[in-house]
Formats: C-alpha cells, structure tokens, sequence
C-alpha cells in the first residue's frame, strides 16, 4: 500500500520535474546561442539545477517600459530597455544529490524568479541586492551542511557576460580563432561563500540576525568578454570538473579537445558531443552533471 509518505515523494518528483527546463525553454538572443542541461545521479531529482531567463520571452517588458515611463521612472524606463536583450543564467548545485538538496535548489528557484520580476518593476534590472537577500534568507533557514554554490550571469548580444559566483567552478572561454581554451587569471575573479553560509553585511536587515562566524561581504560581479564569432563560454557545476573522488578533471584533460573538433557546430550539438565525450570518459558517474554552452555565431 502506497504510504502518505510516498505519495508527497512523488508530489515533490512531479514538482522538480516541472521546475527543470526543457529544450523549448532554453534561452537564446541575436548572436547568441545558449544551450544546456543536468544529468542528475538519481534520475529526475539531485542537487544540479539549472534556471534560465529570457527577460523578453518571460516579462512583458514593452507594458513595464510604458509603466516606468507613465510613473516618470525614466532610469527604469532605460535600464529596462537594455535589459530586454539580455539573458540570465543561473546555475546552482547544492551540496549532495538527494531529495531535500532538490528542494532547496528549488526554493532558489522560486525565490530567484519572484525577485527578479520585482527588481525589474523597481530597478529595471536585477541587482546584488536580490541576491544578497537570498542569501541571509538561506542563512536562516537551512543548516551549513546543506549549502549551495551557484553562478548567475547575464549576457548580451555583444558577448559581454557579467556574472556573480558563490564557490562555483569559474566559466571556461574557448577560443574559436586560437583553437584552444583561454587562460584567465584565476586570481582576479571574485567568488564568494557558498549560498546561505553567512548572513551578507550588505543587507539592510543585517543587524537583525546574530552571526557568531561573522557577515559575508557583499557581492561584485566579473566580467569576461566572448568577442570572435565561434568562441564558446561553457558553465558548469563540479561535478562535470571532477569524478572518481577528484581523481579524474575533465575540463583539464579532455575538454580542449574535444572543443576543437565541434567547434563549428550549433550549441546543442556541441553539447550532445561533450556530452556524449564525457560519458565514454567517465562512465559512471559519482555526482550530479550540468553544463551550459553559450555560442557566439555572429
């Protein structure tokens, strides 16, 4: 007989499942093309989880410029404007891949896309401070053994990708012209603790909240700049860097190499070959999966 307990199992699959992207749902913009997906350890639910927002597709952004505009927001109005031709990523991976670290990636989910449809009513674009607030919230209600690193970056049309990361892997930039993945100083790119470690000393609610380990200083971006046409940004969780308990680094050993020879494709394809070039290299493995590819074609 089929338990209460394993009824809401199913409840909450049914929930992830429709919380996971699909193929229709990834984004793309002029010169862009953006396509990726988790391959989780169990099945339909893990601790990998991807969000994309198109801000055109998703928000009525011509009736919130016109909105800005009537209410004499005129910065809105401009940041809004600017806005609409980019796409956000985020990319979060929370530490296991059982049901409650799905449901805690799914909490920042929906508290991402609530406040962001907010932050674009208020700022016209979304700002540090939503993730600030994530982060204090997170903070209070979940232990620290059950944090989560993450990645959000937007980019537009130029190549341009600015982007926050809480102790997630750094993006790797293959160059399209030079036939090899870029060298980036590591040492310059900010990263931050893990989502929900320390309360942030930039909300505004700080002094509410006792943190006897102390505050997390606020959030900055970075910024890398994907500029010839053919060159691909690749995010991805670690489980897609390290298998075999870190013996085995696939973006070091096998990547590059395979970049070289499907380079020309469209960013879906490119995906299945790396993915498909991954599996043969490790065939089984120990953690959750996700990779993003962002294409420059023009």
């Amino acid at each position: 007989m089929t338990s209460n307990l394993d009824r809401e199992l199913v409840n909450f699959q049914n929930i992830a499942r429709r919380l996971k992207p699909h193929s229709g749902d990834v984004s793309s913009i002029e010169g862009i093309e953006i396509y990726g997906e988790s391959t989780l350890l169990n099945g339909e639910i893990g601790g990998d989880h991807i969000t994309y927002i198109d801000f055109e597709s998703r928000f009525d952004m011509e009736n919130r410029i016109e909105q800005a505009v009537k209410e004499g927001n005129e910065q809105v109005a401009a940041r809004l404007r600017e806005t609409r031709s980019k796409v956000g990523i985020l990319l979060a991976d929370a530490a296991g891949h059982s049901i409650t670290d799905a449901f805690l990636t799914a909490m920042l989910h929906q508290a991402f896309l609530i406040g962001a449809s907010y932050e674009l009513m208020l700022y016209g674009e979304v700002t540090l401070n939503l993730f600030e607030k994530i982060n204090t919230r997170f903070f209070r209600s979940s232990s620290i053994d059950k944090f989560i690193t993450m990645i959000y970056g937007e980019i537009d049309r130029t190549g341009e990708f600015r982007f926050l990361s809480a102790a997630h892997p750094l993006p790797v930039v293959f160059s399209s012209r030079f036939d090899r993945i870029m060298e980036m100083d590591q040492d310059t790119m900010l990263t931050f603790l893990p989502v929900g470690t320390l309360p942030s000393e930039a909300d505004l609610d700080s002094s509410k909240y006792s943190a006897a380990r102390g505050y997390k200083p606020g959030y900055a971006t970075n910024q890398i700049n994907i500029m010839g046409a053919g060159d691909i940004l690749i995010l991805f969780t670690d489980g897609f860097t390290e298998a075999d308990n870190g013996e085995k680094n696939y973006v070091s050993e096998r990547l590059e190499s395979v970049l070289r020879q499907v380079k020309d494709l469209d960013a879906h394809s490119i995906f299945d070959r790396v993915k498909e070039d991954y599996l043969d290299y490790i065939p089984a493995p120990d953690d959750d999966v996700t990779f993003v590819i962002i294409k420059k074609v023009t």
